[in-house]
């Protein structure tokens, strides 16, 4: 049996880099982007949660990421 580890590993890695504030947060106080500002507030999570779930659709759908491990 063999499994499918490209949804988990993407998912990982989109949740890590599309944290609000690692590398860049939208809407940011006073500007519309900044980064690397380690900040947050409710609209950049709203707004990273919207952009993280439009690619991770892109990647797991559309694309079709997947990673195959025998047991």
């Amino acid at each position: 049996m063999s499994a499918d580890w490209g949804p988990v590993l993407v998912a990982t890695l989109l949740f890590v880099l599309l944290t609000p504030g690692l590398l860049f947060q939208i809407p940011a106080k006073g500007k519309v982007i900044e980064f690397g500002n380690m900040h947050t507030s409710g609209a950049s999570i709203l707004v990273h949660a919207l952009i993280y779930f439009g690619v991770i659709t892109i990647f797991l759908i559309a694309i079709g990421v997947h990673i195959h491990t025998d047991n």
